[in-house]
């Protein structure tokens, strides 16, 4: 796979540091805009990435690019994915997909229309501690509750409560508690349940309309699922699935599942089959390897995924009154 990175920030620079551990996927290029010419340049002179862009329609005009990895702030994931799409470039982009559903789902027509490969980077998805989890479900019996907690003190949230707002903050940029951390936990539940049949959101919200931390309440036919995840303070992350005949319980941030622990009756089993430390390593593997394939299936497997969290997270925060520029209605 030859790739191009679109972005300079902190995700592309984990995503650059787990591309080192998969050495199918060349890095060919990277883009930055023009102001942030000289970190571009300092990624790719560290990563020994050849080509280095401020001009994204120049990049993608390059037929030697297969792939673009857009991880740029959560608002442009839509408008660069859609102009990648157009030129015929299979996409892969950061979490969370888009700001609302609609943009999903023309996305991924277009994807589909096109047969490109259209990919929401999501860790926890592709690691096979995930699917431990997801054939352990049975030994649990009738599923009862599900909880799920990702809080993480901010480093954007000091100037935040100065009254300076950095993009992690901004509406109009698509940020927040819900859309950035727990959207993992989101991802936890929607991918091994579904889509919940109704979904509510209270929030702790900020002064200008941002929830900087609050709880998702999804529900399901024999059971409901708590989410919380927070960027203004800071607890042990953990997920826990419990049903009528064990529990499933994961410690640490659910976009790690570092390791499982799994009780039934009187016997109690920790797991973990990762095989990376780097969390964002499985999924890059996994990506490949499904376009080396050509797995179509396994790819809208996945979107489907992906269509259903971006549709319980949107109607979450609109039911909490959280408004983004991109929603229309």
């Amino acid at each position: 796979m030859e790739l191009a990175i679109i972005g300079t920030g902190g995700i592309v620079k984990e995503a650059l540091k787990a591309l080192e551990k998969v050495p199918m996927v060349h890095c060919l290029a990277i883009y930055g805009r023009e102001h942030s010419r000289d970190k571009a340049e300092d990624l790719a002179a560290k990563h020994d990435i050849s080509l280095v862009y401020t001009d994204y329609e120049e990049l993608l005009q390059n037929e030697k690019i297969e792939f673009v990895y857009i991880g740029l702030v959560n608002s442009a994931h839509y408008s660069y994915a859609k102009q990648a799409l157009l030129a015929d470039k299979n996409v892969i982009v950061e979490k969370p997909l888009t700001s609302t559903y609609a943009e999903a789902v023309e996305l991924a027509q277009l994807a589909q229309e096109r047969k490109l490969f259209f990919f929401e980077a999501v860790t926890l998805l592709h690691m096979p501690n995930f699917e431990l989890i997801k054939e352990s479900l049975a030994a649990l019996g009738k599923i009862r509750l599900v909880q799920c907690n990702y809080s993480q003190y901010s480093s954007r949230y000091d100037k935040y409560k100065e009254g300076i707002v950095l993009p992690a903050f901004a509406p109009p940029l698509s940020g927040g508690a819900l859309y950035d951390i727990n959207i993992y936990n989101l991802n936890f539940v929607v991918g091994l349940f579904g889509r919940p049949f109704n979904v509510s959101y209270i929030a702790n919200m900020g002064f200008n309309g941002i929830d900087t931390s609050g709880t998702a309440i999804m529900r399901y036919d024999d059971f409901f699922a708590v989410c919380t995840g927070a960027k203004d303070s800071a607890s042990p992350g953990f997920l826990l699935i419990q049903g009528e005949d064990g529990y499933i319980r994961v410690d640490g941030a659910s976009n790690m599942l570092q390791s499982v622990e799994i009780g039934t009756g009187d016997t109690i089993v920790e797991k973990n089959i990762n095989l990376y430390i780097h969390r964002m390593v499985h999924e890059f593997i996994a990506f490949n390897q499904m376009y080396e394939k050509n797995d179509k299936n396994a790819m809208t497997s996945y979107m489907q995924i992906s269509l259903n969290v971006i549709y319980t997270a949107e109607q979450a925060r609109k039911a909490a009154g959280i408004r983004f520029a991109a929603d229309k209605i």
